[in-house]
């Protein structure tokens, strides 16, 4: 299956170069990076540490569009809509693993999604998928006895706050007690803030040397927590969970898919 991958000149798109070209069944047709950017113009795996393979790093993704099947996608909000854009005009899949979109930009991608297969998933890994199923299970059973807290700790380099996951977490939560997150959600705490309101999701930033990314879901009672925590130990786990569904992606028709779909746990 031939792919394209968007930031590939990037921390998470270098990985992806690795993979693609370790797995077998895939192959790399070239990559996507920002204008100006010092490598455009040589080839991907010269850039990435793996000699020549062929695909040329480009700023245009129309020039690759037609050779493809599909594309990954890790970058900003901004460069994604604009391929997410390209991709639906020739209906082409995608997967889509960028995080800090604007409520209006959410809207147009899932206005899009009409017009091909697109997954999309603020984090790709397995583990995290099936924690959120997990934590929507505790939040259910314990009920609104317990108070609930998310942690989520991230390297220096992590551009938005919270976390894309962190924020679904707390979307999560926040449903399956029936409570509106844009009115319970409480980012960070400072000075003489109060008693905490039982109705309350807190959601913690940390940012600190090369964490991969950390997350832990905290439900307090009376006498007892119940924690569930992800450790990130390295891209891999995104870069994976990326290519499963890319290889499952381009088998479905035109809509909007998570790893919820993929993993048969809606």
């Amino acid at each position: 299956m031939r792919v394209a991958i968007a930031g590939a000149a990037g921390k998470m798109g270098g990985r992806l170069v690795h993979l693609v070209k370790e797995s077998g069944d895939l192959q790399v047709m070239g990559g996507i990076e920002r204008c100006g950017h010092p490598a455009l113009g040589r080839d991907l795996g010269e850039v990435v540490g793996l000699g020549i393979l062929g695909a040329p790093l480009l700023d245009d993704l129309t020039a690759l569009v037609a050779k493809i099947e599909v594309l990954l996608e890790f970058t900003t909000s901004e460069a994604s809509l604009e391929h997410l854009r390209v991709m639906a005009e020739h209906h082409k899949p995608m997967v889509l693993g960028t995080t800090g979109f604007s409520k209006a930009q959410l809207e147009e991608v899932r206005g899009l999604a009409r017009h091909l297969p697109l997954f999309m998933a603020p984090n790709m890994s397995l583990g995290i998928n099936v924690m959120y199923k997990l934590i929507a299970d505790a939040a259910r059973i314990l009920g609104e006895a317990f108070d609930v807290e998310i942690i989520e700790a991230h390297h220096r380099y992590k551009v938005d706050a919270p976390s894309g996951t962190a924020v679904r977490m707390a979307e999560i939560i926040s449903q399956a007690f029936g409570r509106d997150i844009e009115k319970v959600g409480v980012y960070g705490r400072k000075g003489i803030v109060g008693q905490r309101k039982a109705d309350e999701i807190g959601i913690m930033s940390l940012r600190a040397g090369d964490m991969t990314g950390d997350h832990t879901v905290i439900f307090g009672g009376i006498g007892e927590r119940l924690e569930i925590i992800h450790r990130g130990q390295s891209r891999d786990s995104l870069g994976l969970g990326a290519l499963r569904a890319a290889r499952w992606i381009v088998q479905q028709p035109p809509g909007f898919y998570d790893m919820q779909d993929l993993l048969g746990l809606k």
